[in-house]
């Protein structure tokens, strides 16, 4: 059932807002509706329904506030948070030996719920229309991080969807080790926890009443986590 709803998603990846660009107009996604919606951002992810994961830890780690006072957020849907959960359980299996163990998103440390979902919020506006191909660097609200990581925004082409339509470009966030996977001359060569992380987005663009908001893919572990699933 998760695999199909999955797949699901990029047929309407195609359908809800991406569409075919010419050469030149990769900043341009076509988007007839308007992006406005008359409430926060928190307020709005709380009523939307595929993000209720995400508000109980935004509320265990009490950055609603925050969430409303960045100019943009990324939201990670409830698969993502669930599949983080799920990989903390694991965790706690292999620790006690237990396979019966219980962990629950409730379980979660609030200290690096609270830390780390900061790395999705910033006090930039960050939309498609100043967006390159190259991407650009942004600071998020949890500022200098540790092995010289940074977060990069950026757009991405790809033909992937060539039997619907010619080219599709897509928002992606990025978490970057020092450089840029595409700066060093052989990638074999960079370690592979140090080589560049990147999340898409599902949908670009909300315009709430305190800022941006983009949706990150179903595909997205929180944290970009990877550790293994039972």
């Amino acid at each position: 059932m998760k695999i199909t709803l999955k797949y699901t998603f990029l047929l309407l990846l195609i359908t809800l807002g991406f569409v075919a660009c010419k050469k030149d107009k990769y900043r341009n996604d076509g988007g007839i509706h308007s992006p406005n919606v008359n409430m926060t951002t928190y307020d709005y992810l709380k009523q939307h329904g595929s993000f209720d994961s995400l508000i109980a830890i935004i509320d265990m780690a009490g950055l609603k506030d925050m969430v409303n006072n960045s100019k943009t957020f990324f939201a990670v849907p409830d698969w993502g948070v669930n599949d983080y959960v799920q990989a903390k359980r694991q965790l706690k299996i292999i620790e006690t030996g237990n396979e019966n163990v219980e962990f629950y998103l409730k379980d979660l440390d609030v200290y690096t719920l609270r830390d780390s979902l900061k790395t999705y919020m910033f006090s930039e506006n960050i939309n498609r229309s100043n967006l390159t191909l190259r991407g650009k660097e942004y600071e998020s609200f949890y500022g200098a991080m540790a092995n010289d990581t940074k977060m990069y925004v950026r757009m991405f082409r790809t033909q992937n969807y060539s039997n619907y339509v010619g080219v599709v470009d897509l928002m992606s966030f990025c978490k970057v080790i020092g450089t840029l996977d595409e700066d060093e001359p052989v990638y074999e060569n960079i370690p592979i926890n140090e080589r560049d992380k990147t999340a898409t987005c599902q949908t670009t663009g909300i315009i709430t009443t305190t800022g941006t908001l983009h949706v990150l893919s179903n595909f997205h572990r929180l944290f970009f986590n990877n550790e293994d699933l039972p």
